[in-house]
């Protein structure tokens, strides 16, 4: 199994899809658009997996590679790879697929609930408290199944096809992932209701091995 990931800032990794990985014995590759490298073709990968980033989908005049981005997502898709977005990752598909992708009533940093959609497929658990930085949303692409919702009431995936998921929050968090959000964007972090102070956040830990854990039965079910 081939995994190609797509990495647009350098403090946003694969958290714990990367120990998944190499559980697999799966081949990791990586482009770092930040570091403007070339996009593998389709034949490079089995995977596609599309992480975070502080920037937004429509910024492609500082961020030139979101064009070529965006078009290789959509022809991963269309070619019936796996492929699984994460926070901007999820908006870059829901883009591709047609919808529309907008600031949300509220922007959700931290440590907070979501809830599995009725009739979506049960990849996620019914609730879990999951780690969420992010101020856009999406709606859901036509011909996709919405995934889950967070207690503002903003979309929070989708599954279209069966194998393409986007996850708008993280799974894939780990202690070390948290802080390095912290410590890069920590100029997000000001007094509202779904936003949680850094000391928050880390007192929040515990809950990372069972995002981890959900993150994992997620993996294996795209398998």
């Amino acid at each position: 199994m081939k995994i190609h990931w797509l990495q647009h800032v350098p403090f946003e990794g694969l958290g714990c899809i990367e120990e998944w990985a190499r559980e697999k014995s799966a081949e990791l590759n990586c482009t770092r658009l930040f570091k403007n490298e070339a996009l593998p073709t389709l034949s490079d990968f089995d995977w596609l997996i599309v992480m975070g980033g502080p920037m937004g989908i429509y910024d492609h005049a500082e961020f030139p590679w979101l064009i070529e981005e965006k078009a290789l997502i959509r022809k991963a898709i269309d070619a019936n790879k796996t492929v699984l977005g994460i926070c901007l990752g999820a908006q870059m598909m829901a883009d591709v697929l047609g919808a529309k992708v907008y600031p949300g009533p509220c922007k959700e940093i931290g440590w907070f609930p979501i809830k599995r959609r009725e009739n979506a497929p049960e990849i996620v658990p019914e609730t879990l408290t999951v780690f969420h930085w992010h101020g856009d949303t999406f709606e859901i692409p036509e011909g996709a199944i919405p995934l889950a919702v967070s207690e503002p009431g903003i979309n929070q995936g989708f599954v279209y096809n069966g194998n393409a998921v986007a996850l708008q929050f993280h799974m894939e968090t780990t202690a070390e992932s948290m802080k390095a959000l912290i410590s890069n964007c920590r100029h997000e972090l000001i007094s509202a209701p779904y936003i949680q102070s850094a000391e928050q956040m880390v007192a929040g830990s515990g809950h990372i091995e069972t995002v981890n854990a959900a993150m994992n039965l997620l993996l294996n079910s795209l398998l």
